[in-house]
C-alpha cells in the first residue's frame, strides 16, 4: 500500500467531484473456477484498490458525502478460516493504513444503504463487470442487474476517470516495476524460442517471470507464430524455422500496476529479407508516433500519423499506391493494421476499460468511430500530463480478410492485390512500448530493450541453445 495519506487525499478530491449522496465501491470476491473451494486467484477491482489500497476480498466501501463519513464493511478471519490460511492481519489494521477509522460487518451493508435510499440520497455506484456484484447491487438497490450499466453514475464515472488518468509520482514508480518485469519476460521469450519448443511451453516460463517478480501476469501471454491475429494467445504450434515470433506480455506488479510490452523475432538468428522490410516499416512507424506525443496532442491524430507512416511503407514495397493522405482517410491501411494505435494503461493494463472507452478515452465532442480499424482506438482524446500510454503499431496479413477484400474489390484503386498475395503467409508484426506523458513530451518507462531489426537479431543470436 501506499501512504494513508495518499489515499485519503484521493478520496477527499472524489468527494469534492461528486458533490453530494452516497458513493458505493464493492470490492471484488473470490470466484471458484470449477467448485467453491477452488478458487481463480484473486484480483481486486481497480477502483477499490485506488481509493482504499485494500487487497482482500468480500469488502465494501461506502462514502457519505452529505455527513462526511467512510465506512469499510467487511468480516475478520474467522479461526476456522485461519486454519486454512494461517494468521492474517486484522481487518482494522489494515483500514488505518487506508486512513479508513469505522468499520462495521458486512450483514450491516444492506440497512445502511436502505436507509439512503429512504433520506432519497443519491447513491453512485459503477457498472458492476461481475454476476456476483451485479446480483448484490440490485438487490441492494432495488434494480435489476441488466438495468445496472445504465443506471451507473455519470458523476461518479467522470470523477474516477479525471483522478485515475494522470497517474502520480508513486503511480509511475510502480509502473516503472511492471516494465522491468515485463522486459524480462521478453527476454525469456527470445531466450526460449527455437525450432522444436511449443509456445505454450514458453508462455509458461513467462508466466514464472512474471511470478517471480511478487506480483503476476498482466493479461494472458499472447506468444504465437500467427501474429496475423491480434489477439491470438499461446497454443501448441511448434516453432518452425523461418517464422517469426509475435509476443506481447505484461507483468502486473504485488500493487497491481501493469505493464504492457511487444517484440516480434525471427525463430532463426536472422529475419528474411522480406520481414526485415516488414518490420523497418512498422519501427519507423512507431518511432514517428513516439516524437509525436506531447500533452494536447489528440491521441487520434498520432494513431492517423502512424497510420500514414505504415503507407508510405507499403507503398515502397508495392502492396500500396496513391496518395497516403487519401489512403488513410478512406481506411486503405486496414487491410494491413485493423486496430488502434495504444491504450491507457495504470492499474489496468487497458486502464479503466470497464468504465466504458468511450468515457476513458473520448470526450462530450470527440465520439468513437464506428468505421472498420478506428472503431478499435481506444484512446482518441487529447493527451494530458501523467498520461501513461502504450505505443504499439503493427502490419497483418489476414488471408481471411485479404480474400473477403479482393473478392468484394475493396479499394482496388490503391491495393495491389497480386502482390499483397505474396504475402499471405507473411503473418504480423508489432512492436510495443509504454509512455508517460510528461510537460514536455514523453518517457519510455522501463528499462529499454532491443528494437532495431539488428539488435534484436543480436540478442537472438547470443542465446543459449
Amino acid at each position: 500500500m501506499f501512504d494513508s495519506k495518499i489515499y485519503t487525499e484521493r478520496r477527499d478530491k472524489l468527494k469534492a467531484s461528486v458533490g453530494s449522496g452516497l458513493i458505493l465501491l464493492p470490492g471484488n470476491q473470490e470466484v471458484g473456477m470449477n467448485y467453491r473451494d477452488n478458487i481463480y486467484h484473486f484480483r481486486q477491482d481497480s477502483t477499490f484498490l485506488y481509493y482504499t489500497g485494500i487487497d482482500m476480498p468480500d469488502l465494501f466501501f461506502i462514502i457519505d458525502i452529505d455527513n462526511d463519513t467512510e465506512i469499510l464493511f467487511g468480516n475478520d478471519f474467522t479461526m476456522d478460516q485461519i486454519v486454512w490460511t494461517g494468521p492474517k492481519e486484522p481487518l482494522p489494521s489494515i483500514a488505518a493504513k487506508a486512513g479508513i477509522d469505522v468499520i462495521q460487518p458486512l450483514v450491516a451493508i444492506e440497512k445502511f444503504i436502505n436507509t439512503g435510499r429512504k433520506k432519497q440520497q443519491t447513491i453512485h455506484f459503477l457498472a458492476p463487470y461481475r454476476e456476483a456484484i451485479s446480483l448484490q447491487l440490485g438487490e441492494f438497490l432495488g434494480i435489476s442487474p441488466g438495468s445496472l450499466l445504465q443506471q451507473a453514475s455519470p458523476e461518479l464515472i467522470k470523477a474516477v476517470i479525471g483522478q485515475r488518468s494522470c497517474k502520480s509520482e508513486e503511480e509511475v514508480a510502480e509502473i516503472h516495476k511492471a516494465v522491468d518485469q515485463t522486459s524480462s519476460m521478453q527476454l525469456k521469450a527470445i531466450e526460449l524460442s527455437r525450432p522444436g519448443i511449443t509456445e505454450y511451453e514458453i508462455a509458461g516460463h513467462l508466466q514464472g517471470v512474471a511470478a517471480s517478480g511478487g506480483g503476476t501476469i498482466a493479461f494472458p501471454v499472447i506468444l504465437t507464430v500467427n501474429g496475423q491475429y491480434l489477439h491470438n494467445h499461446a497454443g501448441g504450434n511448434k516453432l518452425r524455422a523461418g517464422q517469426m515470433v509475435l509476443c506481447d506480455c505484461g507483468a502486473e506488479t504485488a500493487m497491481h500496476y501493469a505493464g504492457d510490452m511487444t517484440r516480434t523475432f525471427p525463430v532463426d538468428a536472422k529475419f528474411t529479407a522480406q520481414q526485415r522490410e516488414v518490420y523497418d516499416i512498422v519501427l519507423q512507424s512507431q518511432e514517428a508516433a513516439i516524437a509525436a506525443l506531447k500533452p494536447g496532442k489528440p491521441f487520434r491524430d498520432i494513431h492517423l500519423l502512424a497510420c500514414g507512416k505504415l503507407v508510405d511503407g507499403l507503398k515502397q514495397l508495392g502492396l500500396i499506391k496513391g496518395d497516403s493522405e487519401e489512403a488513410v482517410s478512406l481506411g486503405v491501411h486496414t487491410l494491413f493494421f485493423q486496430c488502434g494505435l495504444g491504450h491507457m494503461m495504470g492499474l489496468d493494463v487497458h486502464d479503466m476499460e470497464n468504465l466504458g472507452e468511450e468515457n476513458v478515452g473520448y470526450t462530450d465532442t470527440l465520439k468513437k468511430s464506428k468505421e472498420f480499424g478506428l472503431k478499435s482506438l481506444r484512446l482518441g482524446k487529447a493527451l494530458e500530463e501523467g498520461f501513461v500510454v502504450t505505443v504499439e503499431p503493427g502490419i497483418y496479413i489476414i488471408p481471411e480478410l485479404l480474400d473477403q477484400w479482393r473478392v468484394e474489390k475493396k479499394h482496388a484503386d490503391f491495393i495491389n492485390y497480386d502482390k499483397v498475395e505474396s504475402f499471405r503467409k507473411f503473418g504480423g508484426i508489432r512492436i510495443e512500448e509504454d509512455f508517460l506523458i510528461t510537460a514536455s513530451g514523453s518517457q519510455l518507462l522501463g528499462k529499454p530493450l532491443a528494437k532495431k531489426a539488428g539488435d534484436i537479431e543480436m540478442l537472438v543470436g547470443n542465446r543459449k541453445i
